[in-house]
């Protein structure tokens, strides 16, 4: 046991890192859960189109994720090495990206936004007004286009700042935005202190403001601290990066971009297929969906762990220490998740309770919570084994190990349980949920062989 128990020193080097990472998920996942049953106040057909709307926008947002995460591979890397330039040039590869990601989107989903709404209301209405859902999903979506420049943006900056180790300055701005978009659903939503009462599309303004002071907050900390963080320095007086370098990045980052559109899109066909038994199971998967993201808060963080730590460690060329590392924080990921599964079940009765949503799409989702609390432990392991084959910029593994998985198990499974079977929504789920423990055999054969620890910024 002792090859998967730290020391002291271990596991506080783990919580100086983990707890502003925890504190800012958690916070940014319970306003979610605010906000979520602030919109479903409004009734089954806001919740599901504000559902729907974040679902299609979630294929942009996985996709700044996994063509940043390519460049911080070598961000954490150029910074265990200590290499200062390397860094600044990281920086710049991810502001080209982020900003021609961010335009590609908006142009994308104004052409194309109406059709992909409305591809998720072809199941029955159970008593709800298809019609209102798409305007509402529409009006929501339109208005959330010019919130993703901000969003993008703000990745850059943090996921930079946290390859240095600085994790508290992320929190405060992301706390900060938090609030902003917490009053702004208070105010905006039901017309509080003179506003008018905007509804859905409230809730969507209040989100597009808290990513303007989000931004605003993390790059006036990051320029006003450059004896900090040197590597911002001069970042902005050449835009000038290395052919060679860009070659690097890309040739690591093209499978993670890749990987997370194509994943994204698995999980937006999912949901789709999910959509065909009703509106009803669309509204309690966006409930169900939303405790998740509450429940899972450590995952997320423990996944950011692994690519700093063992990252900054395969940098500065300690293999043995980097595979220690990583083993010692997936034992630890999987005793909490256990632990964090059973809180799941137990909450199950309760959280359906605070949606102004019927006793049938109540009940739907306490059951949907006790399969997901249950397949929480598999969806961990799968997690950090991902983020472990990623730090050592293996990202043709991963690609292979998240989105081909995802499209050749998954997704062909739930598209063959909605269209060739009666079962209901619950069944369906389930299996789908529990497919990943085939996922669970291939990481754990992957990170017993160690091929993914390696360096990638040494020449």
């Amino acid at each position: 046991m002792r090859r998967f128990i730290g020391d002291k020193a271990f596991y506080k080097s783990v919580l100086v890192l983990l707890i502003p990472i925890i504190i800012q998920q958690f916070i940014t996942s319970f306003v979610s859960l605010l906000d979520n049953i602030m919109v479903g106040s409004l009734g089954t057909e806001a919740i599901s189109a504000a559902s729907i709307a974040n679902q299609v926008m979630m294929v942009f947002a996985l996709a700044v994720f996994g063509g940043l995460s390519g460049a911080s591979i070598f961000g954490a890397q150029f910074y265990g090495k200590g290499d200062m330039d390397g860094m600044r040039h990281t920086f710049r590869v991810k502001m080209y990206f982020g900003v021609l990601v961010s335009l590609a989107a908006v142009l994308i989903y104004l052409v194309f936004g109406e059709s992909f709404i409305a591809s998720f209301l072809k199941g029955e209405s159970n008593g709800g007004d298809l019609d209102l859902t798409l305007r509402s999903g529409c009006n929501y979506l339109y208005i959330m286009l010019w919130g993703l420049p901000p969003f993008a943006l703000v990745q850059v900056y943090a996921g930079t700042l946290r390859e240095s180790g600085e994790t508290r300055a992320p929190m405060f701005a992301g706390i900060c935005a938090i609030l902003t978009n917490l009053f702004g659903n208070w105010v905006l939503i039901f017309g509080n202190l003179g506003a008018p009462e905007l509804g859905v599309e409230g809730a969507a303004i209040a989100t597009v403001i808290s990513r303007y002071v989000e931004l605003a907050i993390v790059t006036v900390h990051a320029h006003r601290h450059t004896e900090k963080y040197t590597f911002l320095a001069g970042a902005y007086k050449s835009l000038y990066v290395p052919g060679k370098l860009i070659a690097r990045i890309s040739r690591t980052a093209a499978p993670l971009l890749v990987n997370e559109i194509l994943w994204s899109l698995g999980m937006t066909f999912i949901n789709q297929f999910y959509s065909s038994r009703g509106l009803n199971a669309v509204a309690a998967l966006n409930i169900t969906g939303t405790a998740w993201n509450l429940f899972c808060v450590i995952m997320f963080a423990m996944g950011s762990a692994v690519s700093i730590m063992v990252g900054q460690r395969l940098g500065a060329g300690k293999m043995a220490e980097a595979r220690d590392v990583d083993r010692k924080l997936i034992f630890l990921t999987e005793v909490i998740h256990v632990v964090i599964g059973l809180g799941m079940i137990l909450a199950s009765p309760l959280v359906p309770q605070l949606y102004n949503v019927g006793e049938d799409v109540r009940e739907l989702t306490r059951r949907l919570l006790i399969i997901a609390g249950c397949a929480l432990p598999i969806h961990s392991f799968a997690h950090v084994t991902y983020f472990t084959i990623r730090s050592g910029g293996r990202t043709v593994i991963t690609f292979f190990f998240d989105a081909v998985y995802t499209w050749t198990i998954t997704v062909l499974l739930a598209f063959c349980l909605t269209r060739f079977t009666d079962w209901d929504i619950v069944l369906v789920y389930m299996c789908v949920q529990f497919i990943d423990i085939v996922k669970v055999v291939i990481g754990l054969i992957m990170l017993r062989s160690d091929f993914w620890a390696r360096n990638v910024v040494n020449d």
